[in-house]
């Protein structure tokens, strides 16, 4: 499974068997803040989710953002990997 940043729509995905996961953000100045990650019910606790938002932070940090944990989710990420921490 690999990660797509959909820059159209603001987001990254990743096609599973049961849907696409995504990642959905907000670009406001020098800051991406990740605002929704959603995993289709039956991929739930298979690491998903996370490979999604190590993906999503990770081209952020690359291509110069701060990132902002506004989903529950990507702030649970961040507080289990202090490296994504700002």
């Amino acid at each position: 499974m690999s990660v797509k940043h959909n820059a159209s729509l603001f987001r990254y995905e990743i096609e599973t068997e049961h849907g696409l996961a995504v990642a959905v953000y907000r670009q406001q100045g020098d800051s991406v803040i990740f605002t929704h990650t959603e995993v289709p019910p039956a991929d739930e606790g298979k690491g998903i989710g996370s490979k999604l938002v190590r993906a999503a932070l990770d081209d952020a940090r690359r291509r110069g953002f701060r990132i902002v944990p506004a989903c529950s989710f990507v702030a649970a990420f961040v507080r289990r990997h202090p490296e994504y921490a700002t």
